[in-house]
């Protein structure tokens, strides 16, 4: 699964060229002399990106980085107008924001299946000596050429969509609880970075409710300047509505490392520390009573938290709970 999450390309686009305006005169049997009636180029093809819910990857774009869309074809006489030049689709999944490859300058984001919007607009057709013509200008010999294709460089980035995202350091048990209550199969190792690509799982609530989680790359302390797996992973964390941070038990202390956590995600957008956030505490299996009672004292201000392990299905019931209800309000 590694290998076929690509979440960033940069793809060459060619729009098609507008097709050339006609500077045709009406010549019958009997109207020697016929006025102009030269029709009116066709449009370039444009290059569109459209959203297919189908799709979780840009993996396809990996292998095909040129793409060309069809030329306008030429007016001709009888004011008839060129055919437009074939427009073509690139299915991308939904969260995907285009940007200028040569600026950076963000243009659009799908977000919806079956949205389509122009990537790379194809050269208007010119126009034919027939709309030159007036009472004092009644032979114009000349027509509009067609419009100039644009083409360029366009980077293509995907921000997954869910409602829950798991932020958290390596080894929190990120992976550990979406395989538990969801249906995802993430890979999990003790080693740190065995999540390197978002997983995402469906998680059924009551009344066959369901929320979708990410299970996303771990944060290192530094990640907002790309070290680690850095912007890369931060980018997921942008599109999701609420944030579950992780930590376990066994941290030096919870305040601290939430504090960490908060700042490299602040440090990256701002406006992530606007987003609703819980705490769940992990691998609580080894905990008692009194050891919980203790730690609680280390728990950050105003944040709603929970006590849980993946391991021992402890506390999973009163997440679910949790989560729903901050979906929600």
């Amino acid at each position: 699964m590694a290998t076929n999450f690509v979440d960033y390309v940069k793809i060459h686009c060619k729009s098609g060229k507008g097709g050339a305006g006609s500077a045709h005169f009406r010549r019958e049997k009997y109207i020697p002399k016929g006025g102009p009636d030269g029709g009116d180029g066709g449009r370039g093809g444009h290059v569109y990106l459209r959203g297919n819910k189908q799709l979780w990857t840009l993996l396809p774009l990996k292998f095909k980085k040129h793409i060309r869309a069809g030329h306008g074809v030429s007016g001709s006489g009888a004011l008839k107008t060129g055919a437009e030049g074939k427009d073509v689709f690139i299915d991308v999944p939904l969260g995907t924001i285009a940007k200028d490859g040569e600026t950076g300058e963000f243009l659009f984001e799908i977000t919806e299946d079956g949205e389509s919007k122009i990537l790379m607009e194809g050269g208007q057709g010119g126009l034919g000596n027939n709309h030159f013509k007036s009472s004092t200008f009644q032979t114009p010999r000349f027509a509009q050429p067609g419009g100039d294709l644009k083409e360029g460089w366009m980077i293509l980035e995907l921000k997954v969509l869910a409602d829950v995202g798991l932020v958290g350091f390596p080894n929190a048990g990120k992976s550990t609880l979406l395989s538990t209550i969801s249906a995802a199969k993430p890979e999990i190792a003790d080693y740190p970075f065995t999540t390197i690509v978002p997983n995402l799982g469906i998680v059924p609530y009551r009344d066959y409710r369901s929320f979708i989680m990410a299970d996303i790359p771990g944060i290192i302390e530094g990640a907002h300047e790309g070290k680690g797996l850095g912007l890369r992973f931060l980018r997921h964390i942008e599109r999701n509505s609420l944030l579950l941070f992780m930590i376990p038990a066994d941290a030096k202390s919870i305040k601290a490392e939430y504090k960490i956590l908060l700042n490299e995600l602040t440090q990256f957008n701002p406006e992530l520390s606007d987003k609703q956030r819980i705490l769940a505490i992990t691998k609580c299996d080894m905990l008692d009573e009194e050891m919980m009672k203790q730690m609680k004292a280390d728990i950050p201000a105003k944040i709603p938290y929970v006590f849980i392990s993946s391991i021992a299905q402890l506390g999973l019931t009163e997440l679910k709970d949790l989560i729903w209800q901050k979906l929600n309000e």
